[in-house]
């Protein structure tokens, strides 16, 4: 599933194509996703001219004049800028044609994407009000989540993970921000430190930061490319079970949460305590 670097890669690639710029017609190829494409849409966005491409979570906002388009990539979604007059394929939903003559293109083979629209306010849509501060602002602190994380009894991989407690935190870069600040995933919520909070919320920072960095690069405008990727970075644990640590040497292990798989270095990674 693209989680918060991605979508923020996402963000910036496209918005330079997109802002100040006024959508021409926009073509709805299939409007089953994980819920159905608003049938007024097109006439919504056409004549729109694009004010801004924000993002809330793992939510791209395309702000007009009429109201706001809410995009959720899902688990296999992307978006790609394309010539107007590329053809769609199987799993291209959407077409938003634009008058510089390109086209912003939605393809999701799984369908668990999903689009919304809403005249007010797009950040108090039922979708984005729950949702908790985005880790690379001042909102986000380590005595914030120390704060949040009293008498919690879940594990901090979970936790972290929560879009009420922070937004956009996926597996992959949860995994990865425990590993950078030396906490096991199993560690319950309620039993870390205020240091260690601390240290989580500056390696979830850093963690997202320099993943963003790596992505910022990704040219979107490309006909056979510009597509959502989980884009080549180098992972300390994530998906690397049996793998050497890059720290200390010793075999990544894989564990489960719930329905969910981490993974972790048991030689660098401990047990936060409690102040």
């Amino acid at each position: 599933m693209p989680e918060l670097p991605e979508v923020e890669v996402t963000r910036l690639g496209i918005s330079r194509h997109l802002v100040g710029n006024t959508v021409a017609s926009v073509a709805v190829h299939s409007a089953k996703l994980r819920s159905m494409v608003p049938p007024e849409l097109a006439g919504l966005l056409t004549g729109q001219h694009i004010q801004s491409v924000q993002r809330r979570g793992k939510y791209l906002i395309l702000s007009c004049k009429a109201g706001s388009l809410l995009l959720h990539l899902g688990m296999t979604g992307h978006l790609r800028i394309l010539p107007g007059s590329r053809a769609p394929g199987p799993h291209d939903h959407l077409d938003i044609l634009f008058d510089t003559g390109i086209i912003l293109r939605l393809n999701d083979v799984r369908r668990f994407g999903s689009i919304h629209w809403t005249s007010a306010d797009p950040l108090q849509h039922k979708l984005l009000s729950g949702i908790g501060p985005e880790p690379l602002t001042d909102a986000f602190s380590g005595d914030y989540l120390f704060q949040r994380s009293k008498g919690r009894k879940v594990a901090v991989q979970r936790f972290i993970m929560d879009s009420a407690v922070v937004a956009g935190v996926g597996n992959i870069y949860a995994a990865e921000s425990l590993f950078r600040c030396g906490l096991l995933p199993t560690t319950l919520a309620g039993d870390l430190s205020l240091e260690a909070c601390r240290k989580l919320a500056a390696a979830i920072k850093e963690t997202l930061a320099t993943s963003i960095a790596t992505g910022s690069s990704m040219d979107f405008s490309h006909d056979d490319g510009g597509k959502l990727a989980y884009f080549a970075q180098r992972l300390f644990v994530y998906d690397r079970e049996g793998d050497p640590c890059r720290s200390c040497g010793g075999l990544i292990v894989r564990g489960r949460l719930g329905n969910r798989s981490t993974f972790f270095c048991p030689g660098c990674q401990k047990t936060g305590a409690r102040d």
